[in-house]
């Protein structure tokens, strides 16, 4: 962390394949949120071996284990909270309203970043199996203060 900024690693739909690619490109990362789809608890502890990791629980990830992941994560960055969620289509709240800076959602595997009455809404895409001709992406925040800014990832896999 340089002068107090913060980075996030977001990833999402990894579906039990976690790729080299995409744990390179999270080192450095001071904290990791996966939106959902996981796939098992090896990948998450894969990625708590690089930073500290938030995860929610998508509509694959089922059977005893992803019981322990929520549906929804708030998520304290700095001055910040990020709100995390696997589709955005089940979104139940105004993000504005409640103070959140971004939304965070997967799903799609469709990479997207969008600002709504001045809420990111953050789709990382998906680090894991392509799906059609979709690229295989991810997505980093970095947040100073209380600004936050992204970045779109294309991993070459």
């Amino acid at each position: 962390m340089s002068q107090g900024s913060i980075t996030v690693g977001v990833i999402s739909d990894t579906h039990g394949l976690l790729r080299r690619e995409a744990t390179d490109a999270l080192k450095g990362s001071d904290l990791i949120v996966h939106a959902g789809d996981v796939g098992g608890t090896d990948i998450l502890e894969q990625l708590r071996t690089i930073a500290p990791t938030y995860a929610v629980r998508g509509n694959v990830d089922t059977g005893a284990w992803a019981k322990a992941l929520p549906i929804t994560e708030v998520v304290d960055v700095g001055q910040l909270q990020l709100y995390v969620l696997h589709d955005l289509a089940t979104l139940d709240l105004d993000p504005r309203a409640a103070g959140f800076a971004a939304v965070i959602s997967g799903h799609s595997h469709r990479p997207s970043a969008e600002v709504r009455h001045g809420v990111l809404y953050l789709n990382p895409g998906s680090v894991g199996p392509r799906r059609f001709t979709l690229p295989i992406a991810m997505a980093r925040l970095h947040v100073a203060g209380d600004r936050l800014s992204h970045e779109m990832i294309a991993l070459k896999v």
